[in-house]
């Protein structure tokens, strides 16, 4: 019996339930997210050990290179401001929201040179994309051990207050418009990301910690608002008795 007319058949099928299911579609995308993380992880990987040989923080220009394409897959457009504010000849520590599996390519359009990254310590049993991320530096915590968590955070706090590392916000806005698991929405759309004005962090002590997060927290809160408006927002909000959107 002949398997290709059914075959055919089921491919016609699955393209038919794309074309008129929003589910189908989202699910459709997501999985070829996925399989282009896993798929660019792989790829990188190999290139990463042949030409560095192991894990360094340099590998992240190569990882930087593949995520950077997948923006053209998914007609997504970036529009960024203020990338300059991160060519700093010191150190300094990048904060930014997180909002779902798609931070990864925002996060490559402001990623700075030699940037080590934190990441929860689940992400490195991913396969390709665990060894990947792993090669890149990323150093990972174990979150489910409160204490080794809240310690190396608390480190990097006080190494913030110890050499005035400054704090500098990173933030992307709201996804929802093109976006979103719960109404299995997957379409094309446009992210903004904004870099905010450094926080300095000189003459602070650890006691100060909480207050300077609480301020970093205000500042991106109030521009996440302010970017993720759409046009008719804004002209709504500009018009007489009307309030700003919460």
């Amino acid at each position: 019996m002949e398997l290709w007319p059914w075959l055919t058949a089921a491919l016609l099928l699955l393209l038919l339930l794309v074309q008129l299911s929003r589910s189908a579609r989202f699910c459709a995308k997501i999985t070829l997210y996925c399989a282009l993380c896993l798929s660019a992880s792989t790829v990188a990987a190999v290139i990463c050990l042949l030409r560095h040989h192991g894990r360094t923080v340099e590998n992240m220009r190569i990882i930087k290179w593949f995520v950077s394409k997948f923006k053209y897959i998914f007609g997504l457009r970036f529009e960024t401001k203020g990338l300059q504010k991160l060519e700093v000849d010191h150190p300094c520590v990048i904060i930014s929201n997180h909002q779902s599996i798609l931070d990864m390519m925002g996060l490559m359009e402001a990623l700075p040179e030699r940037c080590v990254q934190i990441a929860k310590r689940e992400l490195i049993f991913l396969g390709p994309v665990g060894l990947i991320m792993y090669l890149g530096g990323i150093f990972f915590i174990n979150r489910q051990h409160s204490r080794t968590a809240m310690t190396v955070m608390a480190d990097v706090g006080e190494r913030m207050v110890r050499e005035n590392v400054p704090v500098i916000p990173v933030i992307y806005s709201s996804f929802s418009s093109f976006y979103s698991p719960k109404t299995k929405l997957f379409s094309s759309g446009t992210i903004k990301v904004e870099v905010l004005d450094a926080i300095p962090t000189r003459g602070l002590t650890v006691a100060d910690v909480p207050k300077l997060m609480d301020t970093c927290y205000q500042a991106m809160r109030t521009t996440f608002l302010r970017i993720s408006k759409t046009p008719q927002e804004d002209r709504a909000t500009a018009g007489p008795g009307c309030q700003p959107a919460q």
